[in-house]
């Protein structure tokens, strides 16, 4: 289900999708490094103004599904104008500043963006662009991440699928809002 929160900038609903915070699990794999699954939490947040507020953290897993140590982490700020092009600011802790640009497409929850603009510390490792591709699909956040490096032709390189993470004051906030439910719960059915 996807809400719209009343304080929500007006330009952003195309993109409430994305809002709330999301956790998952994907696969890394890029020419260079070691391919592993990695886990994600992901944050879309919004404070009124006309920009969603995001941040990543993902890290490798092993076998069994244990946290073995950090892999990427992002932030950022994506907007959306009246045409349904977005784009994006995004900052990595791998020393690379981004800008993407893309679109919300027609009739579905799913981005396409592909990097308009790199900019590299000199400590950062080789990189010169990307593309993504998100999507809401039966209630999970999907997304493909590709790459390209001066000597790496653009290729997928991450993917993962994430979940919406529900807080105890998210089903507090629910219940409020259902109103009184019959006794016996079997008349909610009827």
């Amino acid at each position: 289900m996807i809400e719209i929160p009343s304080d929500l900038h007006k330009n952003l609903v195309p993109l409430a999708f994305l809002l709330g915070n999301w956790a998952g699990a994907g696969v890394f794999d890029f020419p260079g490094a070691e391919k592993c699954n990695f886990g994600q939490e992901v944050a879309f947040t919004h404070d009124g103004r006309d920009f969603l507020e995001y941040r990543s953290h993902t890290w490798v897993l092993d076998s069994e599904g244990k946290k073995v140590e950090p892999l990427e982490s992002e932030s950022g700020f994506w907007r959306i104008d009246a045409e349904r092009k977005v784009e994006v600011v995004m900052v990595r802790d791998s020393g690379v500043v981004e800008v993407w640009y893309g679109e919300l497409a027609d009739q579905k929850p799913q981005i396409d963006l592909a990097t308009d603009a790199v900019a590299r510390t000199s400590t950062a490792g080789p990189y010169s662009g990307g593309k993504r591709l998100y999507g809401y699909v039966k209630s999970d956040l999907m997304w493909v991440g590709e790459k390209q490096t001066p000597e790496v032709p653009l290729r997928p390189y991450m993917s993962a699928q994430l979940k919406k993470v529900v807080t105890p004051e998210d089903v507090a906030a629910w219940a409020k809002d259902m109103g009184d439910l019959p006794d016996d719960g079997i008349a909610f059915f009827k």
